[in-house]
């Protein structure tokens, strides 16, 4: 996570001299705390809190649980972890609904903070929910801002009650009140509240936002931070919380570059918990926030449960099913291709899901140099075929692939190169769906999978190469009474073959697999 970044490296840096040692002594720890503390005092972590953290951490790593462990180094690493999952808040708080009637979402923060931006997201997050969300427009202050909540209640699918044209016209208090009422009369689950924000902490401002709050008397009022404004974060929040107070934190612009560890302290300085966390510019890019997960992502030990859900929430199983049955039945197109490439892209940023693999953190560079846009291409080039090219690759003869070009904006080399990567994944998904594990070029056999064709009865360009011409009979004459292979290939080949060997055909095709000129 970009905002992150740097404390991520900083402590990967700590932790790799540190797991060099076999025992920890008094004066390594002591050394490794100091890092810790200059790497969450650089990323702009709350004094305060970096104090009581590395006190914590230090008093652990001195204590019996590291002394008599087996691995002191990854020992060291689970109590950093563990206590950055406390200074984010501990456990998970879901958002909280009404048991009965409408439930009434206030929104407060800094003008910048990105408060009508998130109530779209919300909103669209919550009828994924099923829920039935409605966005109240009291934001009367800043120029346009309900023009651009209607915007995005149309962008997320919900609606919105915006009875005022704002700029300075309209009572915030009474566009409240009466968006509630709206909502109870047209069963609206769901109320969410945009207020106004200022570009710096004032009394006005907070006098308005107590105003709405008395006269709504929400369920949750959600503090919009930016994680972006540094030590300024912890002295709103506090400000916010004794002029308004508020039930739990938002954390927005996670995706952005500048030192985000202020984020770090909200939670542990006011005591209210971080419940959602905005990672994008996108509507979708927002998520429920997980203590334990974001401390794995800051120390590049992955957030695997976070990618797995988005990976369900993006595939559909019985298209998983129907995918599998057209892998081991050899009727893979084109079409289905293009299918999985669309709802990979539905998942989000490649590059924020690859962010989420433990250990991504060393391969920042690749990462920063991973272009998304090569899915663009691919799928211009996949629609600018017919129908029937798309059903069967085979048709893709030099005069088409050139016509593909053309019409897609891409070279003839980048054509080849996609139908060839299809194939290759086909044949690949294929063997898998009946069993077999493929070897992957590159990589070398892989443990589990069906042993590789034997060579022996493949026929040698240059025989034995043995300077011993009684050896070199020997040798021949050994290979000639090898026993017969068995039957089936490792790539799930070998119809068109004698007794059950592959083609000469698929031996081509598997040697272009692997890295040959076939």
């Amino acid at each position: 996570m970009a905002t992150f970044g740097n404390l991520s490296d900083r402590l990967a840096d700590t932790f790799k001299n540190l797991r060099k040692k076999g025992t920890l002594s008094a004066s390594d720890v002591d050394g490794t705390v100091r890092e810790i503390r200059r790497a969450l005092i650089q990323a702009d972590v709350a004094f305060d809190v970096v104090k009581e953290f590395t006190g914590r951490v230090r008093e652990r790593a001195l204590g019996d649980e590291v002394n008599k462990a087996l691995n002191p180094a990854q020992q060291v690493v689970q109590i950093v972890n563990d206590e950055l999952v406390q200074i984010l808040g501990g456990e998970q708080r879901r958002l909280e609904f009404a048991k009965t009637g409408t439930t009434i979402i206030m929104l407060a923060g800094l003008q910048g903070a990105g408060k009508t931006t998130l109530a779209g997201k919300l909103s669209k997050w919550l009828i994924k929910e099923g829920h039935t969300p409605l966005l109240v427009a009291a934001d009367l202050q800043r120029p346009n801002a309900v023009t651009q909540l209607s915007v995005v209640a149309e962008q997320a699918g919900a609606a919105i009650y915006a009875p005022e044209p704002g700029n300075g016209v309209g009572d915030p208090v009474k566009v409240a009140k009466d968006g509630v009422a709206y909502a109870e009369r047209n069963q609206h689950d769901v109320v969410i509240v945009d207020t106004a924000g200022r570009l710096g902490i004032d009394e006005e401002m907070m006098k308005q936002a107590s105003k709405i709050r008395a006269a709504i008397n929400p369920h949750e009022v959600l503090f919009v931070i930016d994680a972006m404004i540094g030590q300024d974060a912890v002295n709103t929040a506090k400000a916010f919380q004794e002029g308004v107070d508020f039930t739990g934190v938002v954390l927005s612009k996670l995706d952005g570059d500048a030192r985000g560890g202020a984020a770090l302290s909200v939670a542990s300085v006011t005591g209210r918990p971080i419940i959602f966390a905005s990672t994008g510019e996108n509507l979708d890019d927002f998520e429920p926030f997980y203590p334990d997960r974001m401390a794995s992502r800051i120390l590049d030990l992955g957030d695997i449960l976070t990618l797995i859900e988005q990976a369900q929430s993006a595939f559909d199983e019985e298209e998983a099913m129907k995918l599998a049955e057209k892998f081991a039945t050899d009727t893979f197109t084109l079409d289905d291709f293009l299918k999985q490439m669309q709802q990979l892209r539905n998942m989000g940023s490649i590059k924020k899901m690859m962010g989420m693999l433990p250990g991504m953190g060393q391969m920042k560079e690749q990462l920063d140099n991973f272009d998304e846009s090569e899915l663009n291409r691919t799928e211009a080039i996949i629609q600018s075929m017919t129908r029937a090219e798309r059903q069967n690759s085979k048709l893709l003869n030099g005069s088409r692939r050139l016509r593909i070009a053309r019409g897609s904006g891409s070279t003839v080399t980048e054509v080849n190169q996609l139908v060839n990567r299809f194939e290759q994944a086909a044949k690949m998904m294929k063997t898998m769906a009946k069993g077999g594990m493929p070897q992957i070029p590159g990589m070398g056999p892989i443990p589990g999978g069906r042993p590789k064709m034997p060579k022996k009865n493949a026929k040698k360009k240059g025989g034995s190469r043995s300077g011993n011409p009684a050896k070199r009979a020997a040798e021949a004459k050994g290979i000639t009474a090898a026993p017969a292979a068995p039957t089936g290939g490792g790539f799930g080949l070998g119809k068109g073959g004698a007794k059950g060997q592959p083609s000469e055909d698929d031996m081509a095709t598997i040697q272009r697999m692997l890295g040959g000129q076939g």
